[in-house]
């Protein structure tokens, strides 16, 4: 753990979201985050911040969405706002341009990891393969609806993604049955609790390089589905999956701080 620590310490994540590393750079942490899901958490964090910082900085109206903030980003040029820090959370190196100002102002506000060991990652697989077979069991649906359920079940080409819980929502989990050929995922959502009054879960599909969210929708039916499973389309070629709390109607992009589950496919 302490190499890992290292590795997030020493800049290059910072480097890898602001597009200042070489292609081959770029495959070493995008390998990384594959193999250590608490580096994808902190690109994940870095990323956030990045486009809070922005939008701190700049009218509303000039920046939407991450994508405009990446290319303003690139673009750069002698107009960037440098923003000084006193206390910057990691040992920033010195970037040129743009990236001095934008990449090492601010400072995250939030810190979440993920801390689960392979032993609760199996607890979690078959917590959830135990609750969809109740579920199923227990369907008061249709008779295509529970044949379909089923068929995912034990389907072998169905790619399964458990996503654990994040940070404050440690004890939160779910599952993602991924049907690549119909681009199709069931979300077994049992183990998210009620959201509150005004607030939606909103499911998110995510490459890694370079790390990109993409709104899958929100879950609106959330309270009045018994069963807590979604059928959600996904024509993505998602690497990982996420979920995390939003106001009523989703948003842009994931809220970092309201990230309660998090989970990336195995290759």
């Amino acid at each position: 753990m302490e190499e890992i620590k290292n590795y997030i310490e020493s800049g290059i994540l910072e480097m890898y979201v602001a597009g200042a590393l070489s292609e081959k750079e770029n495959r070493e942490v995008y390998q990384m985050m594959l193999q250590h899901p608490e580096i994808l958490q902190e690109v994940l964090e870095i990323e956030s911040a990045v486009v809070k910082l922005t939008a701190s900085v700049a009218p509303t109206d000039q920046i939407t969405s991450f994508s405009t903030i990446r290319e303003r980003l690139i673009d750069g040029g002698n107009n960037s706002k440098v923003i000084s820090i006193n206390k910057p959370k990691y040992n920033w190196v010195t970037y040129t341009g743009w990236a001095a100002s934008i990449v090492l102002a601010g400072g995250l506000l939030w810190t979440l990891s993920l801390n689960k060991t392979l032993e609760n990652d199996i607890k979690v697989a078959e917590t959830q393969q135990e609750l969809l077979e109740t579920q199923i069991e227990k369907s008061k649906n249709s008779l295509t609806e529970a044949h379909t359920l089923i068929s995912v079940l034990r389907d072998d080409n169905i790619t399964q993604v458990p996503l654990a819980g994040q940070g404050n929502f440690a004890s939160t989990y779910a599952k993602v049955y991924w049907d690549k050929t119909k681009q199709l995922i069931f979300l077994d959502a049992q183990g998210l609790p009620e959201p509150p009054e005004g607030k939606v879960y909103q499911v998110w599909s995510l490459t890694l390089a370079p790390l990109t969210p993409t709104s899958l929708g929100t879950i609106d039916s959330f309270t009045t589905d018994e069963n807590k499973i979604f059928e959600i389309e996904n024509a993505n070629e998602s690497e990982a999956f996420g979920i995390t709390l939003e106001p009523a109607g989703g948003s842009e992009t994931p809220t970092m701080e309201q990230l309660y589950t998090l989970g990336v496919v195995e290759s």
